[in-house]
């Protein structure tokens, strides 16, 4: 896949109706936006098509009303916070592509600023229907999709529009593409990858992709166990993934025939349950790899895991981590995770987090301004790890 794309910088918007896609999709609580995140990633983009005289159309889909009208899940409550960012009145069309959207559309002025109604309020959005995604094409004279977090879907607002318009990316995903497509194509090395999280069926393509690029692998988590079982160690009752041992084996040997580095846990912190409720209190051991006893579970990495980890971490050029090391939404089992962003924190290499909890663990330690970049997108960005093409990338103009 081609990641040099052509950017808002490459062509005169001056005049023109430009159709943004932005993800607005933000976390709500009793009708109030609890965290705008996502808004503010948006604003460089928006505010350079204003200061360039574009006629600016925002859309966005937010959560999943599938196809009908969610008073919940209207898109007005976006509307508001950006008047404020912007400073100026962000108007909002009652519907996504029909009569009111073209009438406000109609009367923008340059630098004017208007927001379509939930994309995904119209069942065709999903489905990538040509007949909305020309809807939403006659609205304007440009195309612009700045959405990282939703590239990864053929949706009419992320890719189909792009039948009908020249497309463009935003700097949002200008920035996502320059940084994580350099990382996988050409990266400064030694390169580490640090995989977690809960399920290897999740990361299968992820695994087998990375193999062919990184000098070392790591793998912590739940998906851990997988490879340990594959080991021929007992696992207790931690999570396995029964059918994926095989894999786990042919994977150690492709890392073995690579000459890949390919690092497991060695010490494991276990306890007889897992944690009910989630953050409450909960006693723990922490025992070697290969000797997790029967009735225990395995909910975190150990102390020298951690420092094995670390040290691969701090002696990279490149790092890409996607997934926690254990638990981490109980304080007791958050120490793996909190020792791997730390360790990146740290690190002098080109530090890539890619979406989700990972994110999240490094916000919520104050580390995300000391990591090189952190993915807006969860899915998109596993899926860029896989090798996948992204439709909402692939349909943008190369440069």
């Amino acid at each position: 896949m081609n990641y040099n794309k052509k950017s808002v910088e490459d062509i005169d918007v001056k005049g023109k109706r430009v159709l943004c896609r932005c993800d607005f999709n933000v976390p709500t609580k009793e009708g109030k936006i609890t965290s705008d995140k996502r808004i503010v990633a948006a604003l460089p983009t928006i505010n350079y098509l204003r200061e360039h005289g574009a006629k600016v159309i925002l859309c966005s889909h937010m959560g999943k009303p599938k196809g009908e009208f969610k008073p919940e899940l209207s898109l007005k409550v976006v509307a508001d916070r950006l008047s404020e960012l912007l400073g100026v009145e962000v108007k909002m069309s009652k519907d996504v592509a029909g009569e009111d959207a073209k009438r406000l559309a109609a009367e923008l002025k340059d630098g004017d600023v208007m927001l379509l109604e939930n994309t995904r309020f119209i069942k065709g959005e999903t489905k990538n229907d040509p007949e909305l995604s020309k809807a939403l094409a006659d609205l304007a004279d440009i195309f612009v999709n700045d959405a990282f977090g939703s590239a990864h879907r053929a949706h009419s607002s992320t890719a189909g529009v792009a039948d009908y318009l020249p497309a463009v990316c935003g700097f949002l995903i200008a920035k996502e593409v320059g940084i994580m497509g350099k990382a996988l194509a050409d990266p400064a090395r030694p390169f580490v990858a640090i995989l977690g999280g809960a399920k290897v069926s999740d990361k299968l393509n992820v695994i087998n992709n990375l193999l062919e690029k990184v000098d070392t692998l790591i793998i912590g988590g739940g998906m851990a166990y997988t490879f340990l079982a594959a080991k021929g160690y007992s696992v207790g009752t931690s999570l396995l993934d029964e059918e994926k041992i095989d894999y786990c084996r042919d994977m150690m040997k492709k890392a073995e025939e690579k000459g890949v580095k390919l690092l497991l846990p060695i010490d494991t912190v276990i306890a007889k349950e897992f944690p009910n409720p989630i953050d409450g209190p909960i006693e723990v051991e922490t025992v070697p790899s290969d000797a997790i006893p029967e009735g225990f579970m395995g909910l975190d990495i150990g102390e020298k895991t951690r420092e094995l980890f670390a040290e691969a971490a701090k002696s990279a050029k490149t790092v890409v981590w996607n997934g926690p090391m254990g638990v981490f939404e109980n304080p007791t089992l958050a120490k793996g995770t909190i020792a791997v962003a730390q360790a990146l924190a740290d690190s002098e290499a080109v530090t890539i987090v890619g979406g989700g909890d990972s994110a999240a663990a490094c916000e919520q330690l104050g580390f995300a301004d000391k990591i090189t970049h952190i993915s807006t997108g969860g899915g998109a960005s596993l899926e860029f790890l896989e090798g996948l093409e992204l439709p909402g990338i692939a349909c943008l103009q190369d440069k």
